[in-house]
């Protein structure tokens, strides 16, 4: 059994909380279904029937409209009906606990929750309840928890790699920014260093990078130009403000003066680096215009894959029981 409740007895994944401890075998399958759908935005196929009659509730206790757009796209696209629920405004801010909202919910024939939530654990401790009670038609999926994982966001960065790069075993992937506030660097660790990843590097003020990087497999650079020289994918991240307690850095500008990247600095990487970003982008601070906009940035291919991704997940959650 897995230490997170995601993984059934035959191995299978039932719910999705977290890359950490995903077999490599499960991260390919995930890809690898996820190229069949990518083309399924084009105008000959709208939707595939995979998850007709089936219902997705859209639990997002934090905003987000762009996650919660891509889970609503997907799901629809898969044929499934698709719940979105006011968090904010219902029961759970009328005293009711988190675990009787998701009975009172799994009880309305349920088949998948989307749960994103500031509180890092509580899809696990979602998936573990509805585990513990026997409700094993209804699958979870993390879209987000506090500092803790961002899986499909991880998912997703994984197979813009893949469809750039083709090989992750001859890669050298720098992550820059906030790195201590991130769930999307948390999951991309775990994702690279699982596919073989050989040398994943974190990018940042000593500020904004967690303490127990090293032991993760990751080298840690301080200064920008070092960390970047040479790297094949660089993933820049958001200074995440509405996370930050205390005066972690003097400001945007002096930031963006250290770690911003700049046209300069991506002609430190390889020629063929490409640049990602998993948004929303501050322009001018964490990067500069003409590199989000330049040829190297595939910063929107990504948005598009994520909607494939995404279907892949939910697909294969469908498909498996407990």
């Amino acid at each position: 059994m897995s230490k997170h409740p995601q993984l059934n007895r035959n191995g299978e994944l039932t719910h999705l909380i977290t890359i950490e401890g995903l077999p490599k075998s499960i991260i390919n399958h995930i890809l690898d279904t996820a190229s069949s759908f990518v083309g399924i935005s084009d105008r000959e196929v709208k939707k595939v029937p995979l998850m007709r009659g089936k219902s997705v509730f859209n639990l997002f206790f934090e905003n987000s409209t762009r996650t919660r757009t891509t889970f609503e796209i997907a799901s629809k696209r898969l044929s499934a009906d698709v719940i979105n629920l006011n968090i904010q405004a219902s029961s759970t801010s009328k005293g009711e606990s988190l675990l009787d909202t998701i009975d009172n919910l799994a009880a309305m024939h349920a088949d998948m929750f989307v749960v994103r939530h500031s509180q890092s654990g509580a899809p696990y401790l979602i998936a573990k309840h509805l585990n513990e009670t026997k409700q094993h038609h209804v699958h979870v999926v993390n879209a987000g928890d506090g500092r803790h994982a961002h899986p499909t966001q991880g998912l997703l960065d994984m197979y813009t790699i893949r469809h750039y790069k083709k090989d992750f075993t001859n890669l050298t992937v720098a992550i820059v920014g906030d790195i201590l506030h991130s769930r999307v660097a948390r999951s991309d660790i775990h994702a690279l260093t699982t596919l073989g990843v050989p040398e994943v590097r974190a990018i940042g003020p000593a500020t904004l990078l967690p303490g127990g990087l090293e032991q993760m497999g990751v080298r840690v650079f301080n200064n920008m130009d070092e960390g970047l020289k040479g790297v094949d994918v660089i993933i820049m991240l958001r200074l995440q403000n509405e996370r930050m307690t205390g005066a972690l850095l003097p400001s945007a500008q002096e930031y963006f003066k250290s770690y911003g990247l700049t046209p300069e600095r991506l002609a430190l990487a390889a020629p063929d680096a490409i640049v990602m970003h998993p948004g929303p982008m501050n322009r001018g601070v964490e990067i500069d215009s003409a590199v989000a906009d330049g040829p190297q940035a595939v910063i929107l291919p990504q948005v598009t894959f994520g909607i494939a991704v995404r279907m892949a997940v939910m697909s294969i959650l469908a498909g498996t029981q407990a």
